[in-house]
């Protein structure tokens, strides 16, 4: 590598600003006939397959002069080479414009096509003006040259509509000509030219340039491009096409919409190039490719109509992804696929300095070789098989498959590394063979962790602990925001056609604590085995099925029953997610500070409930995704509401929230445990003591929250309930993240035996007004007393929590005296992981029955009071067991609470006896 010690700023800029924006305009030149093909096909007849040949054949001519242009840019110098492939597109380009025949376009659109070769030459030249620790940044700004393609879908529409589709192939050529001749007086030969042939050295031949292209590590890597870059490429040039027969788009119109497809996939390839250089190309490969599946299969499932045989006869609905939907889908897949391109580029120029070129090129031909194939492979299978989605059918399938390549090549490459040499190995298993120590990148894996050492917390522990905390709160918030969201929207589904019964509806509030719950109880076994990150990131990210479920399914009165079931058990995914988030948290931080931390998770947390009845609400009663969110549906003459946007409000923060956790967190070493070490709790007595109060607690508040809008609403119909319901949730969610420290000073389980006293008295209260509910006042004295009820499961919730640690650390004590005292502890905050999670799981049931309670019992009684007498019943049973089996003397946390909640010494537990006696 040249000495770039005496390269200056402005001349990096220089080289790295015109290298982007001749490649721009290279990109745009070689996407052309993803819109003059439409007209060309109309003027000569060509069957799909002919324009996908037609439209392919630049991609081909591109993609196979990469190797060579490489090669001679690193002979000769990337400045004169870009300049004469400008000038040779150029040409053919031009010519292009008096093609009359078939034939003739196609050997046009073989010299055409020699632009796309210029990123060859763009790569090798800029990577030689930067240092290695900045190379992926500045070729992930060259890369974003792509953009182009989205130029020619803005702007050549317009041309061809005004002038014809020869003008679009004139005026591109003549760009690439202007652009060819300021490139060449405004920048200058690369450094490592410039000093070879100060000191005489001959550039090395062709084959020695070509020497790295026999290791099948290159080969490998460059399948991952074939569908980064490749894909990228097909579909910039087949969604106009795909948009104007799907949705009957005109082609101006179908071209703008491309665009959104195409600017995200190119300029993002920078941020791409930020995050390779940061995190590493593996973190970065596994969220494209992860992301790229799930969307590749939603974009695959084509127009269905399904009919149910049912008990009252024949259920009939259908499937289909509307126009909004499918471009938002396609927007995401472009950003993650932006990201994927720089990743791929990240360490070519780091582990082959001397033949980025060479290298440089066979990864892009491959990858552009995707680009020219998968557009004939598109059209030949629409002509195959009829079906539109027939293209996202085949490219999930590369898709998926690079995914598991890379998944089973990395962990073949793990396998065989001790723990003490596996951080030293490359990010990516091609890297593998010529993979130096000094490039490797620190895993994600905390080794050392000891949050009870003072020191080492205070240095270190407390700035991790706390940027794990606090991605994890809005992941969890969000989580809580799906999973309530039935809550809010069965109360407006009668107002905009749907005919659902009380009890249906009921249901519908019902199902997501019931698989919620369930789900918890997996969950709660999941951070261990997994991983804290991976799986806050797939939650999270899963919540994104349900949220565009709901946008789908409300826009429709006709939509079957069944389908609104399913989505309400989807929406327990969001319920799921509390275990591992809590049991995830709690490894990080110090027994002295896990009440308070727990608190903030799952106070904060549970404020998504809050936030989703506050903002619900208000969204629904605008277009907040204008034209691109759908139709309103009527109320009446004069009121119109947009309920699809209870659904779609969340997916760009779900969004924003997954790539966050994925980024910022961290697994713990410390925290790995099989199901098998997971599974000692069930034989731990004080477990399903537990999961009974926190049922109590949590189960109150989650059933209460899902509950209370369609309560107020049925009990009280003259009031306008829906715009107080959300402070509930929130006074309960507020109570728990504010009320940590009372417990960490007090003891958990005083705090929870007087807990559960308030409640009694606060359903004793609701009770009273609703048997009184016409005299003058009883709404408000209702909505107080169940203000009080979410206070206290609010404060509750973190009492509860706080006890679970403690209880473990001196049963562990107890249990396996044989272990040292740092095994203990291990073992302690292990178990005490495990039943967080695992009595959340039961806890969450309290979302299914308490709204199932109501509906029965209005159904049976009426009225809501049978429910509400079960319930104050079962607050008593909580009371006793807690004082008889934790807070009386002689109680397991007694000696604990009595010395102000914190574990006294043995003298001086002695001295509280003999007091005491």
């Amino acid at each position: 590598m040249a000495d770039l010690t005496t390269v200056t700023r402005g001349q990096q800029n220089v080289a790295l600003g015109m290298s982007t924006f001749a490649f721009t305009v290279c990109f745009a030149v070689w996407t052309i006939f993803s819109i003059i093909g439409v007209r060309i096909q109309q003027d000569l007849g060509l069957s799909d397959a002919q324009l996908g040949l037609l439209v392919g054949t630049p991609i081909l001519t591109g993609s196979l002069v990469r190797v060579f242009l490489g090669i001679w840019t690193d002979q000769i110098g990337g400045r004169i080479v870009y300049v004469l492939t400008m000038l040779l597109a150029a040409a053919a380009t031009w010519l292009l414009s008096y093609a009359t025949t078939y034939e003739m376009m196609l050997l046009a659109a073989l010299g055409l096509g020699l632009s796309g070769g210029a990123f060859a030459v763009g790569v090798a030249y800029v990577s030689k003006w930067y240092p290695t620790s900045q190379q992926g940044t500045a070729l992930g700004i060259f890369g974003a040259g792509n953009v182009g393609a989205a130029v020619t879908k803005l702007a050549a529409p317009f041309v061809l509509v005004a002038f014809g589709w020869t003008a679009v192939a004139q005026v591109w050529a003549a760009a690439l000509v202007v652009t060819a001749l300021v490139f060449w007086f405004t920048t200058r030969d690369d450094p490592e030219l410039v000093e070879r042939r100060a000191k005489g050295i001959k550039p090395k031949g062709t084959l020695l340039q070509m020497e790295p292209l026999k290791n099948i590590q290159v080969w490998r890597f460059s399948l991952y491009y074939f569908f980064v870059f490749g894909a990228f490429v097909a579909l910039s040039l087949w969604l106009p096409r795909y948009l104007m027969g799907v949705y009957g788009l005109d082609i101006q119109t179908a071209g703008l919409l491309a665009a959104a497809f195409s600017i995200p996939a190119s300029l993002f390839r920078i941020y791409g190039g930020y995050l390779s250089d940061r995190y590493g190309a593996r973190a970065v490969m596994y969220v494209t490719f992860g992301v790229s599946a799930v969307c590749t299969f939603m974009l695959a499932y084509p127009h269905t109509d399904y009919v149910i045989h049912g008990v009252h006869g024949p259920i009939a609905f259908s499937t289909q992804m509307g126009l909004v939907p499918f471009v938002m889908t396609v927007f995401v897949l472009g950003f993650f696929m932006s990201l994927g391109k720089a990743a791929v580029f990240k360490h070519i120029p780091v582990y082959y300095p001397g033949n980025v070129g060479a290298v440089g090129g066979l990864v892009g031909m491959i990858g552009g070789l995707g680009g020219f194939v998968l557009p004939i492979a598109f059209g030949a299978m629409l002509d195959v098989t009829g079906l539109w989605t027939s293209s996202f059918m085949l490219l999930f399938a590369i898709v998926s498959v690079s995914l598991l390549w890379m998944h089973f090549a990395i962990r073949a490459m793990e396998k065989g590394a001790t723990r003490e040499t596996l951080e030293q190995l490359p990010e990516l298993p091609e890297m593998q063979p010529i993979h130096r120590p000094e490039l490797a990148r620190p895993s994600r894996v905390i080794e050392d962790w000891r949050p009870e050492d003072a020191d080492f917390w205070e240095k270190k522990g407390k700035a991790v602990a706390a940027r794990n905390l606090w991605i994890s709160i809005p992941n969890l918030l969000l989580a809580f925001a799906v999973w309530g969201v039935w809550s809010v929207v069965i109360a407006k589904l009668p107002s905009v056609g749907f005919q659902f019964t009380t009890d249906e509806l009921f249901w519908l509030a019902a199902l997501p604590g019931l698989s919620g719950a369930t789900l918890r109880i997996f969950y709660s076994f999941m951070v261990p085995i997994f991983g804290g990150r991976l799986w806050t990131t797939l939650t999270t990210a899963s919540l994104i099925i349900p949220a565009m479920g709901i946008g789908y399914a409300v826009q429709d009165p006709n939509t079957p029953y069944l389908i609104f079931l399913v989505l309400a058990l989807l929406c327990g995914l969001g319920g799921g997610n509390f275990a591992s988030s809590m049991s995830n948290i709690s490894f990080f931080f110090p027994k002295q500070e896990k009440g308070h931390a727990l608190a903030l998770n799952a106070g904060l947390g549970n404020l998504g409930v809050s936030v989703m009845q506050f903002v619900i609400p208000l969204v629904i009663t605008v277009g907040v995704f204008g034209a691109l969110g759908g139709e309103a549906q009527a109320v009446d003459e004069t009121t119109r509401l947009w309920m699809q946007n209870a659904g779609f409000i969340w997916v760009p923060f779900l969004i924003v929230a997954a790539v966050a956790a994925w980024f910022g967190m961290d697994d713990l070493a410390s925290a790995r445990a099989s199901f098998r070490d997971q599974a000692v709790i069930f034989g731990r007595t004080h477990n399903w003591i537990m999961c009974y109060l926190y049922t109590g607690t949590f189960g109150s508040f989650i059933g209460y929250s899902a509950g209370f809008p369609l309560l107020a609403k049925i009990a009280f119909p003259e009031v306008d309930s829906l715009q107080y319901v959300f402070l509930g949730p929130l006074i309960g969610a507020l109570a728990r993240a504010g009320s940590g420290w009372i417990s960490d000073r007090w003891g958990g389980g005083r705090v929870t035996f007087w807990t559960f006293g308030l409640m009694i008295a606060a359903v004793g209260g609701v009770l009273y007004f609703v048997a009184n509910k016409d005299m003058p006042g009883a709404f408000w004295g209702f909505f107080a007393m169940f203000m009080v009820l979410f206070l206290a499961t609010g404060i509750g919730n973190a009492s509860t929590f706080q006890m679970i640690p403690v209880i473990m650390r001196k049963e562990i004590d107890r249990l396996m005296p044989e272990l040292g005292a740092t095994e203990r502890t291990r073992q302690a905050d292990k178990e005490s992981a495990a039943i967080i999670g695992f009595t959340s799981a039961i806890a969450a049931y309290g979302m299914f029955f308490i709204p199932k309670a109501y509906g029965s019992s209005i159904e049976l009684t009426g009225g809501p009071a049978a429910a509400l007498w079960g319930f104050l019943f079962f607050y008593v049973i909580c009371m006793g067991l807690t004082w008889f089996v934790y807070t009386r003397r002689g109680g397991l946390l007694h000696d604990i609470e009595a010395g102000g909640g914190k574990p006294t010494a043995p003298a001086t537990r002695v001295k509280h006896a003999q007091r005491s006696a």
